[in-house]
C-alpha cells in the first residue's frame, strides 16, 4: 500500500509541475505576442488616411469573368456588437466587420453592385439599422449602382431590415423569411427569491429607474411605457418594409414567418434560386453578360492568426447579467 501511495504521490507532483511548466510557456508566449502587437499598432497609427472611415482590405477574385466588378459581402449570425476573447486576442466585431466592408465598396469607384449574402435571424435593433444605412448609402454615392440579396438559409427579423436595402432579395428554395417585429425578454425571480431568501437592493433616482427588476413585482406601468418603445420601433421597421416592398398594408408584417412560396407570393421577396442564379440575376438587372464578383479579405499577421485562430474563446459568463434589450430577433 505505501508503495502505491508513493506512486500516487510522485505522478501528482509530476502533474503539478507539467502544469505549472505549461503555464509558464503560455504566459511567456502571451507577454511575447503583447510585444510584437504593441509594435504593429504603434507602427499603424502613422497612416496618413482614416482607417477606420475608409477601409481598405484584400480582394480575391471569387467567380465569373466580367469586366463589371461586384463584391460579395456576408451577413451571417445575430446581429451584435461586441468582440468575442480568446486565451489571446480576439475575435473581431462582427457588426463592424460588415460595415467596414460596406465603407470599402462605397469608397471604390470599380465596385458597381453589391451581393449580400444573408443567413442571419437578425439581433439588436440599432446594428440592424446601421447596416441598411451603409448599404444606403453605397447606392446613394454613385450613380446606377444595385444590391442584390441573396438568402441562403434565414433572413428574419433584423437580418430582414438590412435587407430592405436591396434592390432585388433572392432566397434559396428552403429559407426561411420574415418576422418583422421587435422583442424584448427579461426574467421575473421575485417568486424563487422570496424561496431561497434572495431579495433585491436598490437605490434609484427615480421610479421608473429600476424598471424590470428581477426580484420585484412586475409594475403594469412600467410595461405599458415599454411597449410604446417597442411599438414605435416597429412602426419604423414595418414602414420601411412596406415602403421597400410596395405592400398595401402592414397586415402581414406581425412577426410572423414565411417560407419562399408565401414570400414571393406576398411580394416580401422578389425570387427563388441558388448563387448561380443570382448572380445571373443581378448579371441581367444590370445589363451586363458577365460579373466578375470578388470578395474582401485582410492578410493576418503571424501572431493574429495564431492566437486568434488557435486558442480556445474565453468562456462568456456574463452573459447571464445581461440587461434586457430591444431587440430585431427571431426567437421561435
Amino acid at each position: 500500500m505505501s508503495n502505491n501511495g508513493s506512486k500516487v504521490g510522485l505522478w501528482i507532483v509530476i502533474s503539478i509541475l507539467g502544469l505549472m511548466l505549461f503555464g509558464s510557456f503560455l504566459t511567456n508566449v502571451g507577454l511575447t505576442a503583447a510585444l510584437f502587437s504593441g509594435g504593429s499598432a504603434s507602427s499603424s497609427v502613422s497612416g496618413d488616411y482614416a482607417q477606420d472611415q475608409f477601409p481598405e482590405f484584400d480582394e480575391i477574385w471569387s467567380y465569373g469573368s466580367g469586366d463589371t466588378k461586384v463584391v460579395r459581402i456576408a451577413l451571417s449570425g445575430v446581429i451584435m456588437r461586441g468582440r468575442q476573447e480568446r486565451l489571446f486576442g480576439y475575435e473581431p466585431d462582427m457588426v463592424e466587420q460588415v460595415l467596414s466592408e460596406i465603407r470599402a465598396a462605397t469608397w471604390d469607384e470599380a465596385i458597381k453592385a453589391i451581393i449580400l449574402e444573408v443567413d442571419s435571424p437578425g439581433g439588436a435593433v440599432t446594428p440592424s439599422d446601421e447596416i441598411y444605412a451603409a448599404l444606403q448609402e453605397f447606392k446613394m454615392t454613385f450613380e446606377d449602382r444595385m444590391i442584390l440579396v441573396f438568402v441562403r438559409d434565414l433572413c428574419a427579423s433584423g437580418g430582414y431590415y438590412a435587407s430592405m436595402a436591396g434592390d432585388y432579395i433572392m432566397a434559396e428554395p428552403t429559407a426561411i423569411v420574415g418576422s418583422v417585429g421587435v422583442i424584448m425578454q427579461t426574467l421575473n425571480m421575485k417568486g424563487l427569491g422570496e424561496k431561497i431568501g434572495l431579495s433585491s437592493v436598490t437605490i434609484a433616482s427615480g421610479e421608473n429607474k429600476d424598471m424590470l427588476n428581477p426580484f420585484e413585482d412586475v409594475d403594469p406601468q412600467h410595461i405599458e411605457l415599454l411597449q410604446d418603445l417597442v411599438n414605435s420601433m416597429q412602426d419604423r421597421f414595418a414602414s420601411i418594409v412596406q415602403t421597400s416592398r410596395n405592400l398595401e398594408n402592414r397586415d402581414l408584417l406581425d412577426g410572423r414567418v414565411f417560407n419562399v412560396g408565401q414570400a414571393v407570393e406576398y411580394n416580401l421577396i422578389d425570387g427563388v434560386g441558388y448563387w448561380d442564379d443570382a448572380v445571373s440575376k443581378l448579371a441581367e438587372l444590370m445589363g451586363e453578360d458577365d460579373l466578375k464578383v470578388v470578395r474582401y479579405y485582410k492578410e493576418a499577421g503571424f501572431w493574429d492568426s495564431l492566437f486568434a485562430s488557435k486558442t480556445p474563446k474565453v468562456p462568456d459568463f456574463s452573459i447571464t447579467a445581461e440587461p434586457p434589450r430591444f431587440m430585431y430577433l427571431w426567437k421561435p
